[in-house]
C-alpha cells in the first residue's frame, strides 16, 4: 500500500457571515448528539420485542461514538493574474461508529475496520429534532452493518490460522471531558484577499515559460463535537488559513516540472505580508525557468545533503510511517521495526519525537498540532527514538503487542476510522555542525568514495512509503530542486529528473551528521485513515549513501505558439 505525503490541500478562503446560528454559550448540537447516543445504547441493548419484525437474536453494541464536524470553509483561486474562483461553504456531517462484540474481538477486526463507520450529513441549523432523526437513521444503518460484519469476523476466526499478534481490537481508556470554545466563522477582508491572490498569480505572467499556475487561498474554521457511550464529551476547534501557489513548465525534451510555495497560519491575520509572498512567487518562477534548461541527472548512489525542509519530508516518509502503531500488527504489514523496541535504528546522536501539543516552531505555525485526537484522547508528546534507540510507536486505540493503550495519536479524516498517525514529527540531533561545514563534509565524502560529486537536495514536494509485505519495503521521495556539488571545486550544477529511492534501514543508518538549525514542512498526509494535516521539523542531514533514479521523461512537447505578450500588472502592497 502506498502512503503519500502531499503538500497541496485544496486551499480556500473568503467566508465571513455565518454567525447567527452558530452555537456560542450553549450547544444544541452536542446536546442532541448526547441524547440520541444514550437512547441508541439503551434501546439496542434491550431484547427485540415479541412479534416484532426481524426477531432473530441480536447482540447489543458495546461502544457507540458520534463525531460531528461543523465546518466553515472559503476558497479564492486565481491564475494568470485573474480571479477564477471564489467559494464559501458551511457544512455539517457526523461519523457514527458502532462496535459490536467486545474489546477483544469486534466487527472492526483485521480487514473489516471500515464496517464500523457511517457518515451522514446533518442540518446546518440547530433543529434538534432534525439532528436527532439524522443520527437515529444513520445509527440503525451502521448497527445492522456492524452486526453482519461481526458474524463474519467470528466465522473467519474459526477457519483462519492463529494471528501472530492477538491484541484486542479496541483499547480501554478513561473517559475525557473537554469543552473547548467553538471556532468562530472566518472573518477578514475578502475583497482585499481576492486582490492579493490575483496579484500573486500575476507575477508568473512575466515568465514566458511558466505555462500554468494557480494561487489559492484557503480558510477553514471547524468545531468538532465528540461523544461516546463511555462518557467522553469533547468540543475542539480547528482553524487554518493557507496560501498555496503552484507553477508548472515543460522542458524541451518533454519533462514536466513544477514548484510549490505555501504559507500557513491559524488565521488570515497571521499570514505573511504581500511583499514576502510576492518575493516568494518571483523566486519560484525564476527557479523554474532555470530548471527547465538544466541537464537531466543519471542514476546515482553516493553522498547526499538534504536541506532541513527536505530532511523533514524524508523523515516523515522513510521513518514516521513505519512508527505508526497499526503497522506493527496484521498479516499484510511489513513490520519493519516491530521487533526493534530497545534496539538502535538510527545513529546514536539522533532522537525523534512527535508532539502535537506544540502549536508553532520558531514563529512558524504547525499544521499538525491538535489538543485532542479523533478518538477523544488528549494529545501528548511521544518520545519515539532516544539517542538512536526505538522506544515506542504512535498509538490510536488499536492495541498492539506490548502497547495496549492510546498515546493520543488516533487520527482520521471524516468518514474513516482513526489509526495511529503522525502529528508534529520532530528530529533532534547531538551532532550539529554549521551548514557551511556540512557542505565541506559532503565534498570530502564524495572524494573519499571516488565520486565526482555529491547531491544537494534543496526542496522536496512529496513521497510515498511501501509498508506492506506484498511489496518491497521501500520508499520514494520526489525532489523539486537538486544540485550537483562537485568535488573538484566546479560551481554547483542544477539538475532535474531526480527521484530518491531506497530501503529505510539502509538509508537511516547512513546519516553522518546534521545541521545546526531546523526547518518546518507543513502538508497533508494521506494513508488508510485518509488525509490529515501534519508537520515535520528537522535540521539538514548529511548521508554517506543515498540512491536516486531518473523520473519519467514525458513525451509532450512545449507549446508551439508563444504566450501572448504580458502587460504590466500593478501589484498589491499589503
Amino acid at each position: 500500500m502506498r502512503r503519500r505525503f502531499l503538500l497541496l490541500c485544496l486551499p480556500a478562503t473568503v467566508l465571513f457571515g455565518f454567525s447567527s446560528a452558530y452555537p456560542q454559550n450553549s450547544s444544541p448540537l452536542l446536546d442532541a448528539m448526547s441524547s440520541e447516543l444514550h437512547r441508541a445504547m439503551t434501546d439496542l441493548a434491550a431484547p427485540a420485542s415479541a412479534g416484532a419484525t426481524g426477531t432473530a437474536p441480536r447482540q447489543a453494541p458495546y461502544y457507540i461514538s458520534y463525531a460531528a464536524h461543523d465546518r466553515y470553509e472559503s476558497v479564492v483561486m486565481a491564475q494568470q493574474g485573474a480571479l477564477i474562483g471564489s467559494n464559501m461553504e458551511h457544512s455539517r456531517n457526523a461519523d457514527i461508529v458502532v462496535r459490536v462484540g467486545d474489546h477483544q474481538l469486534d466487527n472492526t477486526h483485521g480487514e473489516h475496520r471500515a464496517s464500523a463507520v457511517h457518515t451522514v450529513a446533518l442540518p446546518l441549523n440547530n433543529d434538534r429534532v432534525a439532528i436527532e432523526r439524522s443520527l437515529w437513521w444513520a445509527t440503525n444503518s451502521d448497527y445492522q452493518r456492524a452486526m453482519e460484519t461481526y458474524l463474519r469476523v467470528k466465522t473467519e476466526e474459526q477457519v483462519r490460522a492463529t494471528e501472530e499478534d492477538n491484541s484486542p481490537d479496541f483499547s480501554q481508556e478513561t473517559a475525557v471531558t473537554a469543552n473547548g470554545a467553538p471556532a468562530p466563522p472566518p472573518e477578514y477582508d475578502s475583497a482585499a484577499w481576492k486582490e492579493r491572490t490575483r496579484a500573486l498569480s500575476a507575477v508568473f505572467r512575466r515568465y514566458p515559460h511558466i505555462y500554468a499556475n494557480f494561487v489559492m487561498l484557503f480558510v477553514t474554521d471547524e468545531t468538532s463535537y465528540f461523544v461516546t457511550s463511555e462518557g467522553t464529551r469533547v468540543v475542539k476547534p480547528y482553524r487554518l488559513a493557507r496560501v498555496v501557489a503552484v507553477a508548472m513548465t515543460r522542458a524541451d525534451d518533454g519533462m514536466d516540472l513544477y514548484r510549490m510555495a505555501g504559507f500557513e497560519a491559524e488565521a488570515p491575520a497571521g499570514l505573511p505580508g504581500q511583499p514576502v509572498m510576492l518575493n516568494s512567487m518571483n523566486q519560484l518562477a525564476a527557479s523554474l525557468e532555470k530548471l527547465r534548461t538544466a541537464p537531466v541527472t543519471e542514476p546515482f548512489n553516493g553522498p547526499a545533503l538534504l536541506s532541513g525542509r527536505a530532511a523533514a519530508v524524508f523523515f516523515h516518509e522513510v521513518l514516521g510511517h513505519r512508527l505508526e502503531g497499526q503497522r506493527q500488527r496484521g498479516d499484510q504489514e511489513g513490520e519493519t521495526f516491530t521487533k526493534d523496541i530497545g534496539k538502535p535504528i538510527l545513529p546514536n546522536f539522533i532522537s525523534v519525537y512527535d508532539d502535537p501539543t506544540q502549536q508553532s516552531f520558531q514563529g512558524t505555525w504547525l499544521m499538525g498540532s491538535y489538543q485532542y485526537d479523533d478518538e477523544g484522547q488528549p494529545a501528548r508528546k511521544v518520545d519515539l527514538i532516544d539517542d538512536g534507540v526505538l522506544k515506542t510507536f504512535l498509538m490510536s486505540r488499536l492495541p498492539i503487542a506490548a502497547f495496549s493503550n492510546s498515546n493520543g495519536h488516533g487520527r482520521a479524516q471524516d468518514g474513516l476510522l482513526p489509526t495511529g498517525r503522525q502529528g508534529n514529527l520532530f528530529v533532534a540531533s547531538k551532532k550539529m555542525v554549521p551548514e557551511a561545514k556540512l557542505r565541506k563534509m559532503l565534498i570530502e565524502e564524495a572524494k573519499k568514495q571516488g565520486k565526482p560529486y555529491g547531491l544537494y537536495f534543496e526542496d522536496i514536494s512529496s513521497g510515498f512509503a511501501l509498508t506492506t509485505r506484498g511489496m518491497p519495503q521501500a520508499f520514494s521521495v520526489v525532489p523539486l530542486v537538486v544540485w550537483r556539488v562537485y568535488a573538484d571545486g566546479r560551481p554547483d550544477e542544477l539538475v532535474r529528473g531526480v527521484s530518491i529511492v531506497g530501503t529505510p534501514q539502509a538509508a537511516l543508518k547512513s546519516i553522518v551528521a546534521t545541521g545546526d538549525k531546523s526547518e518546518v514542512f507543513n502538508g497533508d498526509c494521506g494513508a488508510e485513515s485518509g488525509s490529515i494535516p501534519v508537520s515535520a521539523i528537522s535540521p539538514a542531514i548529511l548521508l554517506s549513501q543515498l540512491e536516486t533514479q531518473r523520473t519519467p521523461q514525458g513525451t509532450a512537447r512545449p507549446p508551439i505558439l508563444p504566450p501572448p505578450t504580458a502587460d504590466a500588472t500593478p501589484e498589491v502592497q499589503q
